[in-house]
């Protein structure tokens, strides 16, 4: 269990990125009094913690409904993440887990950004979802190993809380030095970590015997 705990906590820290969220929402919320940038924090990770959560318990209902079988998922989750990962060591802005230029023009000019850009895709990204997913079916049946992905995800979700409550100083502290050398150490443990899925699923297909 403490594997699964470990290796749920570098995909979601990673993937949900509240280092990295911090700066951005610290940009969007410029100008606003800290009433507002409270209020826009909590109910921005309230409402991406119901889109991961429900997405944690019927994201495999989802996937069956397309037809769509495990080992496919974890092979292109992989390679998602591995490109996100690319992104990450050469210190580079992705779509995964950022908003693009015409996304972040558009939340400039909004009062109420919760829902847009901080909830999806700044947490509730399409690399957040793909890791959930992926850590949920290592776990298929065992109601244990479900429970500590999905604490893992509950405790990541207060630490962005707490990032993005404390964004403006944070992001004075680390500079932008600092948080792209996080970024990249990150980046190389999700590398291995996508590697690894796209090897499960490979095996899990039966296209390797053993």
């Amino acid at each position: 269990m403490l594997d699964l705990a470990l290796t749920s906590a570098v995909a979601l820290l990673v993937t949900i990125d509240p280092i990295g969220t911090g700066p951005v929402f610290a940009a969007l919320t410029r100008g606003s009094d800290d009433a507002h940038r409270r209020l826009m924090a909590v109910k921005g990770v309230l409402i991406a913690a119901c889109i991961l959560f429900v997405f944690a318990f019927a994201g495999n209902f989802l996937l069956r409904a397309l037809g769509i079988g495990l080992p496919a998922f974890r092979i292109a989750g992989g390679i998602l993440l591995l490109l996100l990962a690319i992104d990450m060591a050469f210190a580079r802005p992705s779509g995964l887990r950022s908003t693009t230029e015409p996304e972040q023009a558009e939340a400039s000019l909004k009062d109420d950004i919760s829902v847009f850009p901080l909830a999806i895709p700044l947490i509730a990204g399409p690399g957040a979802l793909t890791s959930l997913l992926l850590l949920m079916g290592r776990t298929e049946g065992d109601i244990l190993g479900q429970a500590v992905v999905l604490g893992v995800l509950a405790l990541v979700l207060l630490t962005n809380l707490g990032v993005l409550l404390a964004a403006a100083k944070v992001t004075k502290l680390m500079g932008v030095t600092g948080v792209n050398v996080v970024n990249r150490i990150l980046g190389i443990l999700l590398a291995a970590l996508a590697c690894q899925f796209v090897i499960d699923g490979i095996m899990q297909s039966g296209i390797v015997r053993t």
